[in-house]
Parts: C-alpha cells; structure tokens; sequence
C-alpha cells in the first residue's frame, strides 16, 4: 500500500521528498517554517555591543544566529575583535551546527547541551554561582527568546537578548491545508524537522486537540531529531517517530521501518 506523507519542511523539502519516494511513499509538501529573516542591522548593533561592552557569558542558540553575528563583523571590519571575544569568554552552546561552527573558528565550549535542547543547557548554567552569574550575552531568535531570557533571569543572570534572525508566520492557506489533511487522517505520516514547524502548527490552534487526536489514532508523527520531538510530544503527542542519527536520510528509514512493522 501507497503512503501518503506530509513534510512541514521548507528547507531541502525536495530532498526528503525525493527520500520518501525511494520508500515508495507520496509526499505531499506543506512548507510551514515560515520565511527567515535576517535582521542585519540588529546584528551590528549586537556585535559592537558584544566587543565594547564584554560579556561574562556569552550563549549561543543556533548556527544560523553566530553566522549572522559572523557576517556583520565582516561588514563592519572587526572580525578579530569579534572572534577574540568569544575565545575570551566563557561559552555555554546548544546544537551540531553552532558546535560546527565553533569548531572551525578552533573555539571550544565551556558549557555544552549534551542532547541538543535548551533544556540540557540550561541546567548546566544552574551550577554557576550567583555570584558570577553577570552580564550574559543570549544569542537567540524570536521563538522561545523571551521565554529563553526570562528563564537565565530567574536563574540570576543580566541578560542582553540578541536577536540576529527571526520567522515570519507561514503562508496561512497552507497552514490550513495541512491542519484539514491531518483532521480528516487523510496522511499517512507528517515529518517535522524543526520545532518552528510544531509550534506553527499547534500555536493558538483552536483544531489543537483534534490535531492531536488524529496524530495519536492514525496519523504519525516523525521529527528528525530529539529538540522536534520532543516539542511533539509537549503538544500531547503519544509517540514519536525518530532515528538516533539526527540526519534526513536516517529519519526516513526509521519511517520505512515504522511503517513496515506497522
């Protein structure tokens, strides 16, 4: 039997696609992410902030965020000031792409998200005393950033919130489209590889519940790693595909192994 599966993914959509159709599946695209912004001046102002007024801690969320902040040293003619900062200051870090990064700017950590999630991180910043915990630069984008920043504060940090990027909302019409194939159970599976594309999807809902219904009776949930899935199942979501190697390629095997057990 013909699966038909739903992918919430704007970026490299195509590619999964493509991996879905070698399963034998019928992809049927729902881009929901939303267009990424890059707030360049924002990230200027950000980056002379962070080399005129040095931070005690610096946060970095996303590997999206240091690049941005990366390129508009650039433009400003002060990348070694802007690298000497972070190699001087303590790092607490969270995802395979910021690490990336890092890694090749020979930068290391001092505090690292061992499974990816802000969560993790945060936890780690728990163990610094309140007496060193001062200004700290929070690297983030406009999902979760208040409620990230609240959080450090509650912890007893002074936070400076940058904001390099942000998401506009998806297009509405397709939002619907995908909210009315998952009511009606007319999917087979939806993948999800971020948890923009939840919260987009679930984010002041009314048809929230029926959603979710659907998604723990006949339609199922894939994520392509452990922040996404994790983010389906605070939604009420029972159960979660997803491969332990957080790649595209091995999410849609962990499909086709789900699907064939099924």
């Amino acid at each position: 039997m013909t699966r038909r599966i739903g992918i919430a993914a704007n970026r490299r959509a195509d590619a999964i696609a493509a991996l879905v159709h070698n399963i034998g599946g019928i992809s049927h695209l729902f881009p929901i992410q939303g267009e990424q912004i890059l707030n360049e001046r924002t990230s200027e102002q950000d980056v002379l902030e962070m080399i005129s007024n040095p931070f005690d801690l610096i946060v970095l969320t996303t590997g999206i965020g240091i690049t941005t902040l990366e390129n508009a040293a650039i433009r400003l003619d002060c990348l070694p000031e802007f690298i000497g900062e972070l190699k001087n200051r303590p790092l607490a870090v969270r995802g395979s792409k910021t690490m990336k990064w890092l890694k090749k700017h020979s930068l290391s950590p001092t505090f690292l998200s061992e499974d990816g999630t802000m969560e993790n991180l945060l936890e780690s910043l728990t163990a610094i005393h309140p007496d060193e915990r001062n200004h700290t630069f929070l690297q983030t984008y406009n999902q979760d950033d208040l409620l990230l920043r609240d959080k450090l504060e509650d912890l007893g940090y002074d936070v400076y919130l940058s904001k390099p990027y942000q998401y506009r909302k998806p297009v509405e019409e397709i939002l619907f489209s995908l909210k009315q194939h998952i009511m009606n159970q007319t999917l087979d599976a939806v993948i999800f590889t971020s948890k923009t594309q939840v919260e987009n999807l679930f984010g002041g809902s009314r048809e929230a519940r029926e959603m979710v219904n659907a998604f723990n009776e006949n339609v199922i949930a894939v994520a392509v790693g452990k922040v996404t899935a994790s983010q389906l199942k605070q939604k009420g979501i029972c159960h979660v595909v997803q491969p332990a190697n957080q790649r595209m390629g091995a999410m849609v095997i962990e499909l086709k192994k789900y699907l064939a057990a099924d």
